[in-house]
C-alpha cells in the first residue's frame, strides 16, 4: 500500500480540477458536507445497548472522501455553525446548543471529530480508501481519536471517580464496529463503481 500522500480521494474524481470552477466545487463540496453531517447527526437507529446515532459514521466517511484539507475546512465549518447555536450536534436542541453545549460532556468527542476528519483524509491520500481491510483500520484509527480526547474530557469535566469508560465508551462500540464497517465497505465501493481514476 502506498505510503506517499498524493494519492487522489474520492471528490477529486469529478468535476472541475483547477481554477474557479475548481474553487466553486470545493466551496459547494463543503457546504454539502456540512448539511451532511448536520443531517446523519439526527439520524438514531434502534440499537442494543443504546440507539446508533449516524454523526460518526459521517465524520469518517467525509474525511475519507474529501481529503485532510477539504475534510478539515468541511469539519471546522459545521463546528463554527455549531458553535453560533444552530442545532446540528447529535444531540444538541433548542435548548441546549452553541459554546456552552460544546463544553459540556460531548466536548472532547467533538475535538476528536476533527482529529479523525484529518486522519481519514491522510489515510486516503495514502491509498487506504481502495481497500476493504485498509479502511477497516483507518476507520478504527479514527473511531479512536474520537474516543480518546471524548473520554480524557469527560474525566476532566466530572472526576475520574465516575464510571467514565461506562458513560462514554463501552455503550458505543457494538453500534460504532456496525458503522466502521459500513462505512469501510462503502469508500472502497464508491472507488470501484467510478472505476480507477488515480493518476
Amino acid at each position: 500500500m502506498a505510503l506517499a500522500l498524493n494519492d487522489k480521494v474520492l471528490t477529486e474524481t469529478f468535476g472541475p480540477s483547477e481554477g474557479t470552477a475548481l474553487r466553486i466545487k470545493q466551496v459547494l463540496m463543503v457546504v454539502l458536507g456540512i448539511v451532511a453531517l448536520a443531517v446523519f447527526a439526527k439520524i438514531t437507529i434502534p440499537m442494543w445497548p443504546v440507539p446508533i446515532t449516524m454523526g460518526t459514521f459521517a465524520v469518517l466517511t467525509i474525511g475519507a472522501a474529501y481529503g485532510p484539507r477539504l475534510g478539515l475546512a468541511t469539519i471546522l465549518g459545521y463546528m463554527i455553525i455549531g458553535a453560533l447555536g444552530f442545532d446540528v450536534f447529535a444531540s444538541s436542541s433548542a435548548e441546549s446548543f452553541g459554546i456552552a453545549y460544546m463544553m459540556g460532556g460531548t466536548g472532547g468527542y467533538l475535538v476528536g471529530y476533527v482529529l479523525a476528519t484529518l486522519a481519514l483524509g491522510w489515510a486516503a491520500r495514502a491509498g487506504w480508501d481502495r481497500s476493504v481491510l485498509w479502511m477497516a483500520l483507518a476507520m478504527l484509527i479514527g473511531n479512536a481519536l474520537i474516543y480518546v480526547p471524548g473520554l480524557l474530557w469527560l474525566g476532566q469535566l466530572y472526576g475520574w471517580d465516575q464510571p467514565i469508560l461506562e458513560w462514554g465508551l463501552t455503550p458505543f462500540l457494538v453500534g460504532d464496529a456496525l458503522k466502521l464497517g459500513l462505512a469501510a465497505l462503502l469508500v472502497p465501493g464508491l472507488w470501484k463503481l467510478f472505476g480507477d481514476a488515480r493518476q
